[in-house]
């Protein structure tokens, strides 16, 4: 079963991040049976692929300390860091997604203006031309 922690480039280069934290992930993965593991380089970040025989051994991995003071230094810890079951970010598609045909030039209709659609307000019905304060 393959796990991916995705971690994005933030206040400082996730390669960095990399650099201090990845001989840990691999070592702790190692201790804990884990069975493959790959580094991807991206433009916008890393991703470190680990295999274990089941998510328990994952869920202990997880639970490691050097694991997650590693996770809690990434560059950017709430919105840069993606853990998830499965390949990560380096696993693409194989062929390139089919693009779906847009109808007529593919814009979109303007909206009109609210005066074209009611040029004055209607009048209160419950009003009348007659001067009631005279009665």
């Amino acid at each position: 079963m393959w796990w991916s922690i995705e971690v994005f480039d933030g206040a400082f280069p996730a390669t960095l991040w990399q650099d201090a934290h990845g001989r840990f992930l691999v070592e702790a993965a190692l201790t804990r049976r884990g069975r493959n593991w790959w580094w991807h380089r991206h433009d916008w970040g890393v991703v470190f692929e680990v295999e274990f025989d089941d998510e328990d051994v994952w869920e202990g991995f997880r639970r490691l300390p050097a694991v997650q003071a590693a996770l809690d230094a990434a560059p950017d810890p709430i919105g840069g860091l993606l853990i998830y079951p499965g390949r990560g970010g380096s696993s693409g598609r194989v062929s390139p997604r089919a693009t779906s045909p847009t109808s007529g030039a593919g814009a979109a209709a303007l909206s009109i203006p609210p005066e074209d659609i009611f040029p004055e307000p209607a009048p209160d019905p419950r009003s009348s031309s007659v001067d009631v304060a005279g009665f």
